[in-house]
C-alpha cells in the first residue's frame, strides 16, 4: 500500500511538503503541488481524510440538512450541491429532518457533532435559536438556502416578489376572482417559503383592490401534486364561487390544480387560469405558466458561498451580489389566458 513517504520520494520533496500539498494545509508552490499530485496519482496514493484533518483541522465534509429527499426542488438543489462539493474536494453528509421532534433534535445535538462536519447548509429548513446555538458552539458556519435562521447568512429567491409577480400576471389578464393554493403553515410562518409567496399574493391583491375573503380565497395544502389536487377540488366544488385564476405556491401544487380542473370538467385556460412557482422540469410538458427559479444553480452558489465563509474563497462579501435575491423569471405558457367574460 502506498504511503506519503513514497509520494515524497517520487516527487523529490519532504514528507511534510507532500502532506501539505495533498491536504491543502499551509503554503506550497503551485509547481511543487502539481508535482506531488502527479506522483500520488502515479502510485495510487489517496489522502486519508482523518490524517488530513489532523493537519488542517478540517474534515472536508459538509453537512446538508433537508426536509425532503424525494421532492423535485430538493433533488435539484442536492445535485448542484454535490457537484460543487466534489469539484472542491469535499464530501457530503445528508440529514433528513422531515420527522421533527426528537429525531430532528438528535441531528443537531448529536449527529452533526459525531460525524464532524466543517459547516452546514440548511435547505428549505427554518432553524430555531437552539439549533443555531448548537452549531455555533461547535464553530460550524451555517448557511440557509431558502429556509431561515436568525443571524445566519441566507441565500434565496425573493419569495414575496415571486408570489406578487404570479398574482399580478393574472390580474393583468383581467382576473378578479382569484385563489391562492399555498403551503401548509404559510399563514403562521411568514418568513418561510410558502409564507413569503402567500404574502406576495395578498400584496398584489391589495394593490389591485381585491380583498381576500371577498373575491379571493386562500387555502393551504401540502406542497405536492396530491395536495394541490385535494385543495383545488374544494375550491372548484362550488360553481357560484369558483375562482377564474389560481396562484399555486409551487409547480407541484399547480399540477394538482390542473388535474382537479380536468376531473371536474373545468376548461384551462378558458374557464380557469393556473400559474405556479418554481420552474419544475415537467412545467413545459404541462404547458404550465410559472415563475421560474434555478435550484441546481442555487446549490452551486450555496457551496461557493460556504467555502468563502470557511475562508477557502475570496474573503470579501461572501454572499453573492451583496445578499441580493437569486434570479427568477416569468415564463408564460398555455395555462393562463384572459379572464372569461
Amino acid at each position: 500500500m502506498a504511503a506519503i513517504g513514497d509520494v515524497a520520494r517520487l516527487a523529490g520533496v519532504s514528507k511534510s511538503t507532500a502532506s501539505r500539498a495533498l491536504s491543502g494545509g499551509g503554503h506550497v508552490a503551485e509547481e511543487t503541488r502539481l508535482r506531488v499530485e502527479r506522483a500520488a496519482a502515479e502510485i495510487g496514493y489517496v489522502v486519508s481524510p482523518a490524517a488530513a484533518s489532523l493537519v488542517t483541522g478540517r474534515t472536508k465534509n459538509i453537512g446538508v440538512v433537508i426536509p425532503f429527499v424525494n421532492g423535485w426542488f430538493f433533488g435539484e438543489v442536492l445535485e448542484g450541491i454535490e457537484r460543487a462539493l466534489l469539484a472542491a474536494g469535499y464530501d457530503l453528509t445528508l440529514y433528513n429532518v422531515a420527522g421533527g421532534g426528537e429525531d430532528r433534535a438528535r441531528v443537531f445535538d448529536y449527529f452533526l457533532a459525531r460525524r464532524r462536519v466543517d459547516a452546514v447548509i440548511a435547505v428549505g429548513v427554518d432553524l430555531d435559536a437552539h439549533e443555531v446555538a448548537s452549531l455555533e458552539r461547535r464553530e460550524k458556519p451555517v448557511l440557509c438556502l431558502g429556509g431561515y435562521a436568525e443571524g445566519t447568512p441566507r441565500i434565496s429567491i425573493d419569495d414575496v416578489a415571486a408570489g406578487r409577480l404570479a398574482a399580478d400576471h393574472l390580474i393583468q389578464l383581467g382576473h378578479t376572482r382569484l385563489a391562492h393554493v399555498g403551503g401548509t403553515g404559510a399563514a403562521r410562518s411568514v418568513r418561510s417559503v410558502p409564507g413569503g409567496r402567500r404574502r406576495g399574493f395578498l400584496e398584489a391583491l391589495s394593490s389591485a383592490g381585491l380583498a381576500p375573503g371577498g373575491r379571493a380565497t386562500v387555502v393551504e395544502a401540502e406542497m405536492t401534486m396530491p395536495g394541490g389536487l385535494a385543495a383545488t377540488l374544494q375550491l372548484l366544488g362550488h360553481p357560484g364561487r369558483r375562482p377564474t385564476g389560481i396562484v399555486a405556491a409551487s409547480d407541484e401544487l399547480a399540477f394538482g390544480a390542473l388535474r382537479a380542473a380536468e376531473r371536474l370538467g373545468v376548461a384551462v385556460p378558458g374557464e380557469l387560469s393556473v400559474i405556479g412557482i418554481d420552474g419544475h422540469e415537467y412545467a413545459e410538458m404541462f404547458g404550465l405558466t410559472t415563475v421560474e427559479q434555478y435550484p441546481a444553480e442555487q446549490g452551486r452558489i450555496a457551496v461557493d458561498t460556504l467555502l468563502r465563509l470557511l475562508a477557502e474563497g475570496p474573503a470579501d462579501d461572501p454572499l453573492p451580489d451583496s445578499g441580493a435575491p437569486l434570479p427568477t423569471r416569468l415564463v408564460v405558457r398555455s395555462t393562463t389566458a384572459r379572464a372569461p367574460r
